[in-house]
């Protein structure tokens, strides 16, 4: 029956040339059921679920400074240098980075040491070097034996250097500080209510946390515009949920394709992203829509596919395929959205800036989370996120897959609170670590 309803709506989107479904502007933009509605455009509203606190007006004034003016502090410097014969050369010269709390081996936190990377091509795969483990491993020595004889090509004149030279506070960010926000942004086909349980688990210690509906998505309006979801138009979008809520120390966390809108506005505003926390984010590549993918096919086609599509999601998704994972993507309105946002979702993810030396100039502290299983990203890929940023720490679950957050939110919710309490034990200027 659902295939049948799908192909006949299909026809019915092919004749009246809009698809079915389609999520119209919303009347209000007023509080209702503890969510509002933000219009960041006139004519474009999201859904937003805010979470804040009432705590007293002098409990904020006391934790305005937590732990004083330099605890927590660290000496952000590296040199990026980008040669034509694409070579990158990341130097790492400031302090070292511990994070025993967080047990992650994987972290590129370590002083005065060269990493040298070959560029992905620019199809966005990463070139032919296996798999990566720890940074500083083998893949600084097959980049090192890829150079071959490269005493010649280093003694050329660089075509890109960037110096980073920063002191970056970094400190535990508990529920009862009111200058602590916490940001949750969801993937293509998603929508907040997939970040259910890591909003009630932090709501309930104190933390105020926001939540946005993407564009298309949820409960948001839906143009039917390609244009409305670009990656530069749903950046701007965010921008402005970040703007409206943000405070001193502001927390991103990111799924997927939302964890390139928290790189963005990371790089955006520096002073204002005290972490940044990477579920399932890829690899540090520029983004580029597929020439030859299913959602280049016409609406109409994809939607009478939904049924088809929404199957391989839940397969490539979950680690497992039960009633329970069923029920998940129906609880937290997973890829519930209609044929010609999932299309143009896909078809707008062309960001040419978001390359790796726009991720190796970050110098916010970033946990990347895997799920093992995960079937849409590779786990080669965070792991050379790991390598490119300046301070970041992978960790991997083994029972997860991409919705890991869903799948296994008890976990989940233990190594976010366990980053967000985090604060490095290098003082500035200990940079032997």
């Amino acid at each position: 029956t659902i295939m049948l309803n799908s192909i006949t709506d299909g026809f019915l989107c092919c004749l009246m040339g809009k698809a079915t479904n389609a999520v119209g502007p919303l009347d209000s933009v007023e509080s209702t059921n503890g969510y509002s509605f933000m219009e960041v455009k006139p004519g474009r509203i999201l859904r937003i679920r805010h979470s804040a606190p009432s705590r007293p007006a002098c409990e904020g004034a006391e934790e305005s400074q937590p732990g004083g003016p330099e605890r927590g502090t660290v000496h952000c410097k590296r040199k990026i240098t980008v040669y034509r014969n694409g070579q990158l050369v990341i130097e790492n010269l400031g302090d070292a980075v511990r994070s025993e709390i967080l047990h992650c081996h994987n972290g590129s936190g370590e002083p005065n040491s060269t990493v040298e990377l070959e560029l992905s091509d620019v199809s966005g795969q990463s070139p032919a070097q296996g798999a990566a483990g720890a940074p500083g491993g083998g893949t600084r020595e097959a980049a090192a034996a890829a150079a071959g004889g490269s005493g010649r090509r280093r003694k050329r004149r660089p075509k890109k250097v960037v110096n980073i030279d920063c002191k970056k506070q970094i400190t535990s960010c508990k529920g009862t500080h009111s200058d602590v926000v916490l940001f949750f942004i969801h993937g293509v086909g998603g929508s907040l209510d997939i970040w259910k349980e890591q909003l009630d688990f932090f709501t309930k210690l104190g933390y105020e946390v926001v939540a946005p509906d993407l564009a298309g998505h949820g409960c948001s309006s839906a143009p039917q515009i390609a244009a409305a979801y670009t990656f530069y138009a749903l950046a701007e979008d965010m921008r402005a949920v970040f703007k409206r809520y943000a405070k001193r120390r502001n927390i991103l966390i990111g799924h997927s394709y939302g964890v390139s809108f928290c790189t963005f506005l990371a790089h955006e505003y520096p002073d204002l992203v005290h972490k940044v926390i990477m579920i399932n984010g890829g690899g540090p590549t520029a983004l580029e829509p597929s020439l030859c993918s299913i959602f280049n096919m016409p609406t109409c086609v994809l939607h009478c596919l939904s049924p088809c599509l929404a199957w391989s999601f839940l397969k490539a998704g979950f680690a497992r395929q039960g009633a329970k994972e069923k029920q998940l993507l129906k609880e937290g309105n997973a890829f519930n959205v209609s044929s010609f946002v999932l299309r143009a979702m896909m078809s707008g993810q062309y960001w040419p800036e978001g390359d790796e030396v726009y991720h190796a100039e970050l110098a916010v502290p970033v946990l990347l989370v895997h799920g093992m299983h995960d079937k849409f990203v590779p786990v080669e890929e965070d792991q050379r996120m790991a390598e490119i940023l300046l301070i970041a720490f992978l960790k991997v679950i083994d029972e997860g897959s991409h919705m890991v957050m869903m799948e296994c939110p008890e976990t989940v919710n233990t190594l976010l609170h366990e980053f967000v309490l985090w604060e490095p034990e290098t003082p500035a200027g200990d940079g032997q670590g």
